[in-house]
């Protein structure tokens, strides 16, 4: 899985063809034409409610997909920045959610040699304590 690079009308009809979901029934659900589903498929990118609707219609949190984007590739912060603590009505999350498919993709980077394990630490920005949890608990015949 590429986390970079989204595209996700891709994405989505990949998720429909392994669920085996029949177009009449997307159009149902949708209110929308055959057509305008297929055009769906080719886009990069797609309305929120509309992405919210194929995350129920499929069960898939396509949402999690862009999570994983900034996680990854957003830029490091500068040192640290002072927070305003201040009342927010929106909620708060967990920093980080790391996905099976997230930390495959980060120790298939260690393995590989593409990237060493304190370049992971400082990159994703991964503690090293995590890490090493990781790769204890995913390890294979591989050494890390």
């Amino acid at each position: 899985m590429d986390f970079k690079k989204i595209y996700i009308g891709k994405m989505i009809k990949e998720k429909v063809t392994e669920n085996g979901i029949k177009i009449s029934r997307i159009c149902n659900f949708f209110n929308f034409t055959v057509d305008e589903i297929e055009k769906m498929y080719e886009t990069k990118s797609l309305d929120c409610e509309i992405l919210l609707k194929w995350s129920k219609l499929l069960e898939y949190d396509f949402f999690r997909l862009y999570s994983q984007h900034l996680i990854l590739y957003s830029p490091p912060s500068k040192g640290k920045v002072k927070t305003i603590t201040t009342k927010s009505s929106l909620p708060k999350f967990r920093k980080n959610i790391y996905t099976k498919e997230m930390i495959d993709f980060i120790l298939e980077r260690i393995d590989t040699g593409e990237m060493t394990r304190n370049q992971v630490i400082e990159r994703y920005r991964i503690p090293k304590s995590t890490l090493f949890k990781w790769i204890e608990k995913y390890k294979t015949k591989k050494n890390y």
